[in-house]
């Protein structure tokens, strides 16, 4: 049976992959000329890599480590130290580290967080440990249950003070969600809290050994093609056709250079497109039912990403940091994390601007001016002097609606994969399903739609994804 998908992001092509696997042909529909989706990567005319956003990789995302697992490529992560890295914005080029030991969880993460003394006091350790209690004994629910309160919100009720939040959370609060802690709902950091908690080596970050468009999304696209299914670039959906019943009727493709729009018909239809294009392209009778009117209430959250070449070594750190900046979120030299942009004798920085929403109408040379008065703080060693590093080249990359903005009273918004449309189908990480918007939420939400395709009433369910286990429908909320 042929399921047609719209969209080439790891949502669309994590559920082409399941569905394959189970002997269904989907035909993976992709309007730009890139695989990826919101993992987008380009080869600027020096043969350098830029992409869409800083990808790291957690210990915590076990959909994903399973599907680089099956694909055979999960030597291509490149595992780094278990710490966490911050800067010190009060002790320019200092760091603070929260080195991991290899014990068990949750003493691990316990042992890291009291054995750093940069950051935090003895009080606030202790407030923050009781006020972690609830959400670790109550479990999920209670989590869920927090979706109401911003995470500052929830952080004073529990007698926290702010300085936790300014210091610690302001950082990996930008870096999850692009947000700041008055901004984000305390569900999505409490579950993310939970996840390095539980999981021994949860908080563990990875790269990729090279860009995510070749050695992630590629191969998935081998495994899919191989097998009798269909990826196709520069194949944008104009309108989805219904039949007189409502259901889908086909999706037809607009005409590219002069050639006619085509129709592309198939026994089942899934929407692997991000919320917001999804609203734009929902039919007309589709947009009264409230299923789908509900979706009003998610909307995609602005990014930018920045990659700045220097004439020489900022750093030999090789990990992930939390920069503290009020205008970065997270920073990382690729030259030395990732294999493939590896370079001895000069830096590549790729960072994370955030929140972007005051920034993404800008012009590239106001953010890389920005940006690089934030790096003099950063780095203050290279960037004063008779001798200055020189910026070699930049690229910015803005992404105006990314993944869904994750502030208070979002969660009852998330749709299920399963739609009222019997033959349509939703994939993506702004679905309900146990991770926020991120890598990890979008393959899950990808499995899950395959799932749900497979329980579909008109097809006999002899489906090996039956065992795997699915989130209630209130069970949500990593990057």
């Amino acid at each position: 049976m042929r399921v047609a998908i719209a969209g080439a992001g790891l949502a669309g092509l994590s559920c082409a992959k399941y569905l394959v696997d189970e002997g269904y042909t989907p035909i993976v529909l992709e309007r730009r000329d890139v695989l990826g989706g919101l993992v987008a990567a380009w080869k600027d005319s020096d043969g350098d890599w830029y992409e869409t956003g800083l990808h790291a990789f957690f210990g915590a995302y076990p959909n994903m480590l399973q599907l680089l697992k099956e694909l055979g490529i999960e030597d291509r992560l490149q595992w780094k130290q278990h710490t966490l890295i911050f800067n010190q914005p009060d002790k320019p080029g200092t760091l603070s580290r929260f080195d991991v030991p290899d014990i068990p969880s949750p003493f691990n993460i316990i042992a890291s967080i009291m054995r750093n003394n940069d950051m935090l006091t003895w009080e606030q350790k202790i407030r923050f440990a009781i006020g972690l209690f609830p959400a670790i004994v109550r479990g999920q629910q209670y989590v869920e249950d927090m979706d109401k309160y911003s995470f500052a919100e929830w952080l004073k009720r529990q007698g926290i003070g702010e300085r936790v939040a300014s210091d610690v959370f302001i950082a990996a609060s930008k870096a999850l969600t692009f947000i700041n802690p008055e901004e984000v709902s305390s569900t999505i950091l409490l579950t993310a809290l939970n996840r390095f908690l539980q999981e021994r080596y949860g908080s563990k970050i990875a790269f990729l050994d090279g860009s995510p468009t070749e050695r992630l999304c590629q191969p998935i696209v081998d495994y899919i093609t191989e097998r009798g299914g269909e990826v196709r670039l520069n194949a944008p959906l104009k309108e989805i056709l219904l039949n007189s019943d409502g259901t889908v009727k086909g999706f037809l493709l607009r005409g590219l250079d002069g050639k006619p729009d085509e129709e592309v018909t198939a026994d089942f239809y899934v929407s692997a497109m991000s919320v917001d294009p999804l609203k734009v392209m929902l039919p007309e009778p589709w947009k009264k039912m409230e299923f789908f009117q509900k979706l009003d209430g998610l909307e995609g959250v602005p990014v930018i990403n920045l990659h700045l070449w220097f004439d020489r070594k900022l750093t030999d750190i090789d990990h992930l940091l939390f920069s503290r900046s009020p205008l970065l979120s997270v920073y990382a030299d690729m030259s030395n994390t990732c294999r493939e942009y590896a370079n001895p004798d000069r830096s590549m920085l790729e960072l994370v601007l955030a929140p972007a929403k005051d920034w993404i109408s800008k012009s590239d040379e106001e953010i890389i001016s920005a940006t690089m008065a934030e790096l003099e703080k950063l780095f203050p060693d290279h960037f004063t002097g008779d001798n200055p590093a020189k910026l070699l080249k930049s690229h910015v990359v803005k992404t105006p609606r990314s993944v869904y903005t994750a502030t208070p009273g979002r969660q009852q918004y998330r749709p299920d994969q399963k739609t009222p449309i019997a033959n349509f189908f939703l994939s993506g990480s702004y679905t309900m399903q146990r991770y926020l918007g991120s890598m990890e939420g979008a393959v899950l939400s990808g499995k899950l739609t395959a799932q749900a395709i497979s329980q579909a009433p008109s097809v006999a369910n002899t489906s090996n994804l039956q065992t795997l286990t699915r989130p209630p429908a209130t069970n949500a909320a990593t990057a």
